[in-house]
C-alpha cells in the first residue's frame, strides 16, 4: 500500500503525512510547478502544469491497493477502476455506488454554470473535516492491515 495525493489544493496534508509516517507507508504528493510543497516524511513530486497533468500521472502510478486522496471525481473514478481506494480530503470514501452520482452532479453543476446559473459556495474547512479525514485514512489503513496478515 502507497498513499497518493493529489495535493494541488489538497487540505489535510498535516494529517496524511502524520498517519503516513506513524504506519510507515510511502508517500507520495504530487503537485504542478506553481506549488512549493515540503514534507518531512514521504516525497513530493512536482510535475509540468497542464491541464489534468497531476491528474493523469496519479492514474497511471496508481496500482491496486493504492490510497489515493482527491477532491476529483474524474480521478476517483478511474482509481476504483484500477482497484486503488480513492478518498476525499474531507474523509468521504469514493465507492462503485456513489461516484456515478457525484460524476452526475458535477455534469449538472457545470451545465449550469455554462447557462449562466449560480452553483453552490463550498464551506470552510473546520476541525470536523480533519477529524473524518483522520478516522477514515487510519480505518482504512488498519483494515489493508488486518486484510494482508
Amino acid at each position: 500500500m502507497r498513499i497518493l495525493v493529489d495535493a494541488d489544493g489538497c487540505p489535510g496534508r498535516s494529517i496524511i503525512e502524520k498517519l503516513a509516517g506513524e504506519y510507515n507507508i510511502p508517500l507520495f504528493l504530487y503537485c504542478d510547478i506553481n506549488h512549493n510543497i515540503t514534507l518531512s516524511y514521504g516525497e513530493v513530486v512536482v510535475l509540468d502544469k497542464g491541464y489534468q497533468s497531476v491528474d493523469m500521472y496519479i492514474a497511471n502510478k496508481c496500482v491496486r491497493g493504492d490510497l489515493v486522496i482527491t477532491q476529483d471525481y474524474g480521478l476517483a473514478s478511474l482509481i476504483l477502476g484500477k482497484g486503488g481506494i480513492p478518498i476525499n480530503p474531507n474523509g468521504m470514501l469514493y465507492t462503485n455506488e456513489n461516484i456515478d452520482r457525484l460524476l452526475f452532479e458535477r455534469h449538472l453543476s457545470a451545465k449550469a454554470r455554462r447557462a449562466g446559473g449560480k452553483t453552490a459556495n463550498y464551506r470552510k474547512r473546520t476541525s470536523v473535516d480533519d477529524e473524518m479525514l483522520y478516522k477514515s485514512i487510519e480505518k482504512i489503513i488498519k483494515n489493508v492491515m488486518e486484510s494482508s496478515t
